[in-house]
């Protein structure tokens, strides 16, 4: 276990350095933070820190920079999560709250992720699988052509064309459509198979195959492995934090557009709470040298998705996790009122 005053010089290093760009030395730290040692001390602290791989020395330089494993602490226990300021979240409460649909709702808040940490965003659409059914909407395109709508609670909507075995009245359609809300929405998505199983033996036999074409699209609508879409934006920052990576940016631009890999990173879109995955915590080689920070989002207590973004791992961790969280705060609230 680290002493309390070693944990204070890590957190000093981490801050100067993401600050500054430079290696830090036990000089300019006494100088900039009230550590109430001297600098042979600092330097002990130092020595200390290094030789658990806290921090390290790059080339010959004086000064040390912290490693995955320092950054790593920094977040676990001497970083707090920075609060947005008032006008902060008001502009955050403004800018998201002219979307006009879900499409643009994640374009947004793609657009003020990557504005307010000035890193690459990535937001996922809302999981279909999480969501629960709002509204089934059935309309009569021809005789024997229908257009299925699928209104979720997020805001997402679903069209689908029917083609009927047989002309389907507009009674018929009307007392479908009847049924069908009645059964299940305000239902998740696993539960309505099990909810519309029976539901063809309530109509006559002539038009029992119609609603069977109807359910089984239906069906299909919900399962469909289409939700996994993400959208990301701000790519163009990276090229600001050149020197934080190794080589070159290249393996972190080819990671970006794989969408399972992101998908991965962003993790499991029912755990809502915060993850920071810093440098080789990152399974994917080619993002070694970035940390991802993301958050579930949603409307009521669960997370219908992640959004995130994705840096160098010398990142501004408490801002990064401030804003983060607070776009997910509103996104969750604008999904809630959708």
């Amino acid at each position: 276990m680290l002493s309390e005053r070693r944990l204070q010089v890590l957190r000093a290093i981490v801050q100067d350095y993401v600050g500054t760009e430079e290696p830090v030395g036990s000089k300019a730290l006494t100088e900039r933070h009230n550590l109430g040692v001297s600098p042979a001390t600092v330097r002990n602290d130092m020595a200390a820190l290094e030789d658990e791989g806290f921090i390290a020395q790059p080339h010959t330089s004086a000064g040390r920079i912290p490693t995955d494993k320092g950054y790593r602490l920094f977040v676990d226990k001497l970083a707090g999560v920075k609060p947005m300021t008032g006008p902060e979240r008001r502009a955050i409460q403004n800018f998201l709250d002219g979307a006009v649909d879900l499409d643009d709702v994640v374009a947004r808040t793609v657009r003020l992720l990557a504005q307010l940490t000035r890193q690459v965003a990535v937001v996922q659409y809302p999981s279909l699988t999480r969501s629960t059914v709002r509204h089934v909407e059935l309309l009569s395109l021809a005789p024997a052509r229908v257009m299925l709508v699928l209104i979720t609670d997020t805001g997402r909507v679903e069209q689908r064309m029917v083609d009927c075995p047989a002309p389907f009245g507009e009674a018929s359609l009307a007392d479908l459509r009847a049924r069908l809300n009645s059964r299940i929405a305000g239902r998740r998505f696993a539960d309505v198979p099990q909810l519309v199983e029976d539901l063809p033996e309530a109509f006559d036999a002539e038009d029992r195959g119609t609603v069977s074409t109807v359910l089984s699209t239906l069906l299909e609508t919900l399962v469909e492995e289409n939700e996994e879409r993400l959208m990301i934006g701000g790519t163009a920052n990276l090229t600001r934090f050149g020197h934080d990576f190794p080589l070159t940016i290249r393996p972190v631009l080819e990671a970006l557009e794989e969408q399972v890999v992101l998908l991965k990173l962003l993790g499991e879109a029912g755990d809502s709470g915060m993850t920071v995955r810093i440098g080789h915590e990152n399974a994917y080689e080619g993002l070694n040298s970035t940390s991802v920070v993301s958050v579930g989002y949603g409307s009521g207590g669960e997370a219908v998705a992640k959004l995130g973004v994705v840096g160098p791992t010398r990142m501004d961790y408490p801002g990064t996790m401030g804003a983060v969280r607070a776009v997910a705060r509103y996104v969750g609230q604008i999904l809630a009122e959708s």
